[in-house]
């Protein structure tokens, strides 16, 4: 027992100031949609996801962008305006007609800062490493915090703020009793982020546990100018239940264009289900059923939906967002006590030891 609660404590003073950065920015993501609504009028007023006026919007788009464009998410009925994403990976916001509001790189504006932080350490690749790692050994930090907690559970109590920061055991106490009242969500959060990020040997991980149907590969397709009216039709009409969330035109030369699609029942913000459409004629050449896939994948379909708190409504975005300052406040807590630990074990420089007199 004496070598994990030196492991935790080293491991978790290591990576306690990543754990803090994640847990706050995480905790700042939550309010996304509320911040852009706050800071763009017009996405405070909702917008009709029909076939026609998100392919009209499109059209309109496209036109003003110049071949710029890669990707739309798509507004509804909560948020009046449509994401936009560029071939140059800059972001924008455009009305429901189309009419492009803003344009910026992805550290610009408050949100894409948080995201960049949040996912990527500003950091670029390797900074989507490092948040994968740190993410898959908070999961393991909390196991093992639970661990080291066993034998001492009659030390549990509902204060989560130190009386004092000065002194470790106060700390130290904080820290066990956060770290208790928030496993559950925090492992969670932890788990997820880090599938998130190895997302292919997540899915491969999960597949192989629970096998089943797997998503169709991209078809290929005829070169083509992609008229989003039709292609939208065409996608609604195969789920006609589903609401139209993302349109992405053809990848490279001979892919087809894409659009998502969100069924009844799919957790995801943007759904799983896939509409491949041929640019040349908008015929559709394949889809991706989501509620169809194997349990693992679908399982896997869900971990994006539980670690931003995109399921179950406004009370589970409050866990989503207590637990990410929670995660912040065990890093916190935890490095605070664990310097005053190594700085007390220190001999005082300087200070001499009188001699003893021979006897």
């Amino acid at each position: 027992m004496g070598f994990l609660r030196t492991l935790h404590a080293w491991a978790g003073a290591i990576l306690a100031l990543i754990l803090v950065a994640l847990g706050l920015s995480g905790s700042l993501l939550v309010l996304e949609d509320p911040w852009i609504k706050l800071s763009v009028p017009e996405a405070r007023a909702g917008l009709q996801p029909t076939p026609q006026a998100l392919g009209a919007s499109l059209q309109t788009l496209e036109a003003q962008t110049a071949g710029e464009l890669r990707s739309v998410v798509f507004g509804g009925a909560g948020m009046g305006v449509h994401r936009v994403y560029f071939e140059d990976k800059d972001l924008g916001y455009a009305t429901a007609d189309g009419r492009l509001l803003t344009r910026f790189e992805p550290t610009d504006r408050v949100e894409g800062w948080l995201f960049e932080l949040h996912h990527r350490l500003l950091a670029g690749e390797t900074g989507d490493f490092v948040v994968g790692v740190a993410g898959l050994a908070g999961a393991v930090l909390v196991i093992t915090g639970v661990v080291v907690w066993l034998p001492v559970w009659r030390s549990f109590g509902a204060r989560v703020w130190p009386k004092t920061i000065s002194r470790r055991a106060d700390l130290l106490g904080s820290h066990r009793n956060l770290g208790m009242i928030t496993a559950v969500p925090v492992f969670v959060l932890c788990l997820t982020g880090g599938a998130i990020i190895f997302n292919e040997t997540s899915q491969k991980l999960m597949t192989q546990a629970a096998p089943g149907p797997a998503p169709m590969k991209p078809p290929k397709a005829e070169e083509g100018e992609v008229n989003w009216m039709r292609a939208l039709s065409a996608a609604q009409a195969q789920f006609p239940d589903a609401v139209l969330r993302t349109a992405a035109g053809p990848a490279k030369p001979g892919a087809p264009a894409s659009i998502r699609m969100k069924q009844p029942g799919e957790w995801h913000p943007n759904g799983r289900t896939v509409v491949y459409i041929d640019p040349s004629d908008e015929r559709v050449l394949g889809v991706v059923d989501a509620m169809a896939l194997g349990t693992g994948q679908r399982a896997y379909n869900a971990f994006y939906p539980v670690h931003a708190g995109k399921v179950g409504g406004f009370a589970y975005e409050a866990v989503v967002f207590l637990s990410g300052l929670a995660l912040a406040g065990l890093g916190g807590f935890g490095l605070w006590s664990f310097l005053i630990k190594q700085t007390r074990r220190r001999p005082a420089r300087g200070k001499l030891v009188a001699p003893q007199p021979a006897e």
